[in-house]
This record gives C-alpha cells, sequence and structure tokens, in this order.
C-alpha cells in the first residue's frame, strides 16, 4: 500500500500531514519500504503492459528504428552532426536506438521492454524525488503516475522512448539538484547539470527543469533567493533556452512545421493553450476515451465562448494565488503543470499540430503537476479523517489505483499493433485524415485493395490535396490494372509534394510497364537522391539498368540495396541472376541461397540455387 512518503517522524509527528514537511536528507539512506515500494511499482507496470510485450511496431517507429542509412557508423554521425538525418534533432535518443539496433535487429518486443522499464524507472525517481521534499502522499503519486492510462501513449509507443529516457535523465538530474542544494557539492552540481544536458539531447521539452526547480524552492520557502536558487540554475536556463530555440527552428524549417494550418494569431494561440490545459486536466482526472489522434479544434478568435478556457485557467490560478500564504502546493502543482506544458501548448509550431493541438504523450511529464497535487490532497484528507495509514485508507487508495491499472491494461491492448490502433482512432475520430490514409497503407500492405480504396476515399474527402493519399490510391488503382489512372495519382502527389520519394519510385515501376525506361530510371534516381536510404527504390533502378545491358552498374544497385536490407529476397534473387549471367557461380549460388533462407517460399529462388548447383556439379 502506498504511503505518505513524509520523513520519518515519531508517533506523534505522525498524526499530522504538515503543507510543507522538512525535506528528508538527500543522502541519507533509503528506508527498505522504499525498495519494496519500487519493486513492487515496477511488477505492476510490467503486468499492466503485458498486452505489448509482444507488440510490433507502429506509425513513425520505423523512421526511428528500422531505418537502413542510420544503422552504421556513418549513421551514427549523421545522427549527432546533421539535423534534419532524423525526424527531430533528438541525438541521444536516436543513439539510442542505434545501440538497441546493434543489439536486437528489429524486433520490436525488445523495444517494447526497454520502454516499460524506463517508465518505470521515471516513477520509481518520481517517488524518490517526492519522498524527499516529504510530499504526504509520495508514493501514491508515483504509483498514480505510474499506472495512470494517459501515459500508455507515451509507453507503448516505441516512438516515444523519447519521453521516458529524457523523463529518467530530467528526474536524474532534478535528484542531483536537491543534493547540490543541501550539501553546495560541487560534483553533484556537474552532475546535475550532466543529467540535464543528456535529458535536453533526449528530448527538449525538458528544457523546463530549470523552471521546476525554482518552482520548489519557492514552495518549500515562500520565496525564491537569487543567489542560492536562481544564479546556480543561469547555465540550465541558457542551455534549456538554446536547446528549445534549436528544437522550434528545427520543427519549422526541417520537420514541416509551417504553412497554412500554422498560421495562427497570437490570440488564437493563446485560446488554444487554454482549452489545452483544461484538456489535459480532464484527461488526468477522467482518462476515458483516450485516442491516438484527437479531433483538431476550429479554433477562432471571433467565438466568444472559447475565451472561457483560459479566462478559467486565470481564475484558477488567482484563486491558488490568493491562498498561498495558507498553502502553497496548489500553486506550485499548477505552475508545474502549466510551465512543463509551455512548449506544447501552441505558443510554437510542432509538426503533430498539422493533426491535433493535444496529445496524451504531451503530458508524460506535466501531468506531474497535477497527479501529486491530488495525491497529497487525498492524503491529507484521508489523514484529517483519521484513516490514513489504515485500512479504510488504503482500500481508498487501492481502488484509484486499481481503477488505473486496469484502463491502462485496456488501453494497452489498442497500441498493441498498429492496425488495431489505427482502427480505434477512427471510430473515435473518423474526420483524421492522416489514420484514414495509414490504415489504407495497412490494407494495401496485406492486399485489401477494396476496403484500403475506402479509406482512402475518406481521406481525400476530408483532405483533397494530401500526396501521401494520392499515392496511396496510385497503387490500388495499379493492382486494379488501371495503370493511366495510377500514373494520374503518382504525378498529382508529386506536383504536392515534389520530394516524395516512394511516389517517384512507384511512378518509375508504371513507367517501367509502359516501357518508358529513361524516364523511369529518373525516378528512381531521384527517388535516390531524396532518400538514399529506400532499399526499393535501388533494386528498382538495378532492374531498369540491367534491361538497358547495364549489367556492372546494376548490380552495384543491388549490392546497395542489400547492404540497406540485407534479407531482401528479391534483391539476393536479381543479383544472383546477373551474377550467374557473368559467370560468378559460387557468388551466385550463394545469393540465391540467401534469398530462399529470408524467403523459404520464394519458388524462383529455390529453382534458381537448383540450376547452379547442378551446373555446378
Amino acid at each position: 500500500m502506498p504511503v505518505a512518503g513524509e520523513k520519518e517522524r515519531g508517533p506523534a509527528e505522525a498524526r499530522s500531514l504538515p503543507d510543507v514537511a522538512s525535506p528528508s536528507s538527500a543522502t541519507a539512506p533509503l528506508p527498505p519500504r522504499f525498495w519494496l515500494f519500487v519493486a513492487a511499482l515496477s511488477m505492476a507496470v510490467l503486468i499492466v503492459y503485458q498486452p505489448v510485450w509482444n507488440g510490433g511496431f507502429i506509425w513513425d517507429d520505423a523512421a526511428h528504428v528500422t531505418r537502413p542509412d542510420l544503422r552504421s557508423w556513418q549513421g551514427l554521425w549523421s545522427i549527432w552532426s546533421t539535423p534534419g538525418a532524423t525526424q527531430q534533432y533528438y541525438p541521444l535518443t536516436h543513439t539510442f536506438f542505434w545501440v538497441q539496433h546493434r543489439l536486437w535487429g528489429d524486433i520490436p518486443s525488445a523495444y517494447h521492454l526497454v520502454n516499460i522499464v524506463l517508465h518505470a524507472s521515471a516513477a520509481s525517481m518520481v517517488g524518490l524525488i517526492l519522498y524527499r521534499l516529504a510530499i504526504p502522499g509520495a508514493y501514491f503519486a508515483a504509483a498514480i503516475f505510474a499506472l495512470h492510462p494517459v501515459q500508455v501513449e507515451s509507453v507503448a509507443w516505441i516512438t516515444e522512448i523519447k519521453n521516458t529516457l529524457s523523463a529518467v535523465f530530467y528526474l536524474a538530474s532534478a535528484i542531483a539538484w536537491l543534493r547540490y542544494r543541501e550539501k553546495a557539492n560541487v560534483g553533484a552540481y556537474a552532475l546535475a547539470l550532466g543529467l540535464f544536458v543528456l535529458a535536453l539531447c533526449s528530448k527538449t521539452v525538458t528544457a523546463t527543469l530549470p523552471a521546476a526547480l525554482l518552482v520548489i524552492a519557492w514552495w518549500q520557502r515562500g520565496h525564491v533567493s537569487w543567489r542560492r536558487d536562481a544564479l546556480p540554475l543561469v547555465p540550465f536556463f541558457i542551455l534549456g533556452v538554446t536547446a528549445g530555440l534549436s528544437t522550434v527552428w528545427v520543427e519549422r524549417s526541417l520537420v514541416g512545421a509551417e504553412g497554412a494550418a500554422f498560421d495562427l494569431t497570437p490570440i488564437e494561440r493563446g485560446l488554444i493553450a487554454g482549452r489545452a490545459l483544461w484538456f489535459y486536466a480532464g484527461k488526468l482526472v477522467w482518462p476515458v476515451n483516450l485516442v491516438f489522434i484527437y479531433p483538431r479544434w476550429n479554433v477562432s478568435q471571433d467565438m466568444w465562448w472559447q475565451y472561457i478556457y483560459p479566462a478559467a485557467v486565470i481564475a484558477v490560478v488567482a484563486v491558488a494565488w490568493s491562498l498561498r500564504r495558507h498553502s502553497r502546493g496548489p500553486l506550485a502543482g499548477l505552475l508545474y503543470f502549466a510551465g512543463t506544458l509551455f512548449p506544447a501548448l501552441g505558443f510554437f509550431n510542432v509538426y503533430p499540430f498539422l493533426f491535433s493541438f493535444v496529445a496524451d504523450h504531451f503530458q508524460y511529464l506535466a501531468s506531474l503537476g497535477l497527479i501529486t497535487l491530488a495525491a497529497a490532497g487525498l492524503a491529507r484528507l484521508l489523514q484529517r479523517l483519521g484513516l490514513w495509514g489504515r485500512a479504510t485508507g488504503n482500500v481508498v487508495c487501492l481502488a484509484v489505483l486499481s481503477t488505473l491499472a486496469i484502463l491502462t491494461w485496456k488501453q494497452s491492448h489498442i497500441y498493441a499493433d498498429v492496425e488495431p490502433l489505427y482502427r480505434a482512432t477512427i471510430e473515435a475520430n473518423p474526420e483524421s485524415w492522416m489514420v484514414q490514409n495509414n490504415l489504407a497503407g495497412v490494407l494495401i500492405s496485406r492486399g485489401a485493395f477494396d476496403e484500403a480504396a475506402h479509406h482512402v476515399e475518406k481521406a481525400l474527402a476530408l483532405r483533397p490535396n494530401y500526396a501521401e493519399a494520392r499515392n496511396n490510391l496510385g497503387l490500388i488503382l495499379a493492382s486494379r490494372g488501371r495503370i493511366d489512372e495510377a500514373l494520374e495519382q503518382y504525378r498529382k502527389a508529386l506536383e504536392l509534394q515534389p520530394t516524395y520519394a516512394e511516389a517517384h519510385n512507384n511512378l518509375g515501376l508504371l513507367l517501367i510497364r509502359r516501357g518508358q525506361l529513361h524516364e523511369a530510371i529518373a525516378h528512381y534516381r531521384r527517388a535516390l537522391e531524396i532518400d538514399p536510404g529506400l532499399a526499393r527504390a535501388h533494386y528498382n533502378l538495378a532492374e531498369a539498368l540491367a534491361r538497358q545491358g547495364r549489367i556492372d552498374e546494376a548490380i552495384g544497385q543491388l549490392r546497395m540495396s542489400l547492404a540497406l536490407r540485407p534479407e531482401y529476397a528479391e534483391a539476393h534473387n536479381s543479383l544472383g541472376v546477373l551474377l550467374a549471367e557473368r559467370g560468378e557461380l559460387n557468388e551466385a549460388g550463394d545469393q540465391f541461397l540467401k534469398a530462399v533462407e529470408a524467403n523459404p517460399q520464394y519458388a524462383e529462388a529455390r529453382n534458381n540455387l537448383g540450376i547452379i548447383m547442378a551446373r555446378s556439379g
């Protein structure tokens, strides 16, 4: 059963939970019950996330985990040296993916388990910090954070390892900072600063940490000392602001967070922020109808009722401010919640705003403000009723945690694989053109072209100038033999998005069928200029070059394709054929064998392997 988390007291002291208790020493040994709590909490986290133990990759996981051009040592250098080489410039997160790929390749369950462990570690560190700060209900708050269903998006989505990994460094930095504050230890200060840099390199939303540390200082003493509190944090603020501004630039210049969808007035951004704060608070209090992609609000400064949200935020903060002499906890919790959410409230352009202004993973760390406030409030209420630490109080807390755990377990099922995730999202938000199209892509990959057509048509009805949907429609039309219409869709996709490598590759495939080799080769080469890691384009270019009799160039392209995708059976088979034509039978046989190993049902490769073996005696 979670306990209050205040420092050890005598029997008389234990009957009272002060607003700001004297924190326990940051260097004092932790009691055995803390380690029991960590073990129990870690086990609980592992159990509630069981549905994703064997889960797959979803949405953009492949761009983080399976991109072949980033698997090499050169790829590791690019991760750090080239903003734009990865979706976002979070080099430590992508290095972490790089290391994991070296360890277990493309096995998604391993990445899922790592993310679960990181989340359990973060929750344990939350418990430690709140225990050190002697906040009532410290362990209870940490358990809510660990088991709350709003965290599922961060824990069950491999891409969001950037959330859990950065949180571990963020919280570790806070722990080191508290140690420095107590002992004025230079080593602890350097450790806190170094861990903060690692957090920023994992995800720059952690730039809000120094502001959070100032809030803690104010909560503890009722004022902020420039010399003791603020001055030592100046390097943190400089690093945080620099990293934050660099992310703003990356989102706009490299990720694509600009255009009509992001042309919002300052007033509209304020309206978004006010509504988002209430949205996130509501999902913490009543975590139902959680959706992967929420509907995007229609924001207008001409709609009077939208001003209610920011006005209500101001009113709540004003009330908390007026109560500060009686209790600083409510204002501190609100400031932490809003301040940590600030980068994702709409004041800066971030690419996900193209789809929705809110997302569960945005409040992974920020949720701690309201969770801690609620846990401490419940602990205080139960203490005043004489129930804290007794059977009835334990039942109340256990009921809350059990409910959250059940909801988290159910929500985790949705994230176990990409198709159920997209279907659940469409059921809740059928206007999500992106998810409609993504589900179509999944259906196309397994040959369900008729159902895919329905979702593509829905996506295009919602967003006619959607290049990815035009490309998918081209694939569907091509599968039905309607080549002219498919060509038209690919060309439309490229008009909308000239740097769309997949569309160039798909257009090249149809041009090959028309016998237009030169134009097809031009599109393949353009696809590879845009995305050198597109193994399919290397393979298709090799096939076209081979038709022109340019065997050496074709072999070179096939080798590049296989360097990017070693299990590419068709490329192994084609390389074997070209090598056999040059009389290199031993290597040709090796390639046919690799093709069969990659795809045991590949009849052509089996036949070619048999011919080579017969010719070799």
